[in-house]
């Protein structure tokens, strides 16, 4: 039984950490049609950042300045890549986007020098806590409510602000939401501001699991929250959100068992089958084309 609540617990808390990356790929996906192969690493950058920060700064200091770096980060990326790019065919947009990832990967390598760096522990989050005669720690506890509530003020800020209502024009019509007069370069930017800091409060409750950096530590993350953004419908932030929570749960599920060796095999099994029953995904739309 306690091992049972235990495995439920780690797979909800994983299943959050991924939602926090998957909406910034649906996100960008909705208004783009941009895959941002780069924002695993972004994630990445993000527990580096905090590793380097928390070793000059006091964590109350270093934690907030982390989450403010991690947002330029994705901002500059957005400016200097993606940018000059916007009127060039989708390939070559989705190519940049895969150098911008090895070139943070790169760049990771060299600072680091390809060594593990440690997380550090973050006062409330590393802490201990027994739920049911089950010892886990307090980021397992919180993550999914987190996850709910920034996912709510994010669905508000969508669904009742003029800038959310830009958003949703642009990821309805891009051309047409240009000739209407909303700014889409700064819609777009928001966009990623919004994917960056998403990221970085990701990073912080994954890392406060996981404490080993490397330069390859957001690609796995990365390509399990894309799996999941595709699993519940590219576009749809409630999509991701529920496939981040089933990819996250069978993960931790399989891991546990005596074929762990096939958990991720398993998670693009199980995307193979979604997309073979229902190509949108279990809450994408589909699309009709315009003539």
């Amino acid at each position: 039984m306690q091992y049972g609540i235990s495995i439920l617990l780690s797979g909800i808390s994983l299943g959050g950490q991924y939602a926090l990356i998957a909406i910034g790929y649906t996100m960008v996906y909705g208004i783009l049609r941009l895959i941002n192969f780069a924002h695993g690493d972004v994630f990445m950058a993000a527990g580096l950042i905090m590793v380097y920060l928390s070793a000059s700064l006091p964590i109350g200091v270093a934690l907030p300045l982390m989450i403010l770096l991690t947002v330029l980060l994705g901002f500059v990326i957005e400016r200097a890549a993606y940018k000059p790019l916007r009127s060039a065919p989708r390939m070559s947009v989705m190519i940049s986007a895969i150098g911008v990832s090895y070139l943070l990967q790169n760049l990771a390598t060299y600072i680091t020098g390809g060594l593990p760096q440690m997380y550090p522990s973050l006062p409330g989050l590393s802490s201990q806590i027994t739920i049911a005669g089950t010892s886990t720690k307090m980021v397992t506890v919180i993550t999914p409510f987190l996850v709910v509530a920034l996912v709510v003020v994010l669905t508000q800020l969508i669904n009742h602000t003029k800038i959310g209502m830009a958003m949703r024009a642009a990821s309805r019509d891009f051309e047409t939401a240009q000739l209407m007069g909303i700014k889409i370069n700064n819609i777009i930017s928001f966009t990623f501001v919004i994917g960056s800091f998403l990221a970085a409060v990701g990073s912080a409750l994954y890392f406060t699991n996981y404490p080993s950096i490397v330069p390859l530590s957001g690609s796995l993350p990365g390509l399990r929250a894309f799996v999941a953004a595709v699993f519940g419908g590219i576009g749809s932030i409630p999509g991701a959100v529920v496939g981040a929570f089933l990819i996250g749960l069978s993960e931790t599920v399989i891991k546990s068992s005596n074929w762990s060796v096939f958990s991720d095999a398993f998670t693009f099994a199980l995307l193979i089958i979604i997309l073979v029953v229902k190509p949108t995904g279990l809450f994408g739309e589909k699309s009709t084309d315009k003539v």
